[in-house]
């Protein structure tokens, strides 16, 4: 485990991304990760080397970052379309990061909308409004995702 360590320190000394950019999304990843200690919960008979496990989460979920930071994604899709990447998973990735903008955008909608009709800030209530805004965003995304399939069926799109 210590050379792949060593390598992407190699790496992030040359891409030289921002630490605090790059530490909010590890953070993000580490719920993710850290899900990995209640497996062994789910299957005491397996022996299951947890520290291992969550380290190795760490450095491929470092080196994915340092791989979108460093690398434009339409070069992402080359690559995966040249390994021959299953080409319906290539279209999905490609309006999915096409259209992210969208949905943060939406997203900042509603939360302006929910900062104009609520005066506190409480714990509960924060956590409350923060549900329904994820819900009402999936629902809205989900809907616009099936109006933008229809419209590209419309033009010949398979």
């Amino acid at each position: 485990m210590f050379l792949p360590l060593v390598l992407l320190a190699g790496v992030w000394l040359t891409a030289r991304p921002p630490l605090r950019l790059m530490l909010r999304r590890l953070l993000v990843a580490e719920f993710f990760i850290l899900g990995l200690v209640l497996l062994p919960l789910l299957n005491p008979g397996a022996a299951t080397p947890v520290a291992a496990a969550i380290i190795k989460s760490n450095l491929c979920i470092i080196a994915l970052l340092l791989l979108t930071w460093s690398t434009p994604f339409p070069e992402i899709l080359a690559l995966l379309r040249r390994i021959h990447f299953p080409a319906i998973m290539l279209s999905t990735l490609a309006l999915m990061v096409r259209y992210l903008p969208v949905l943060r955008e939406e997203s900042h909608r509603m939360q302006r909308a929910r900062s104009s009709r609520t005066f506190s800030r409480r714990g509960r209530l924060e956590w409350n409004t923060l549900g329904n805004i994820i819900g009402q965003l999936f629902i809205r995304s989900a809907n616009r995702a099936e109006r933008i399939y229809l419209a590209m069926c419309a033009r010949g799109w398979k």
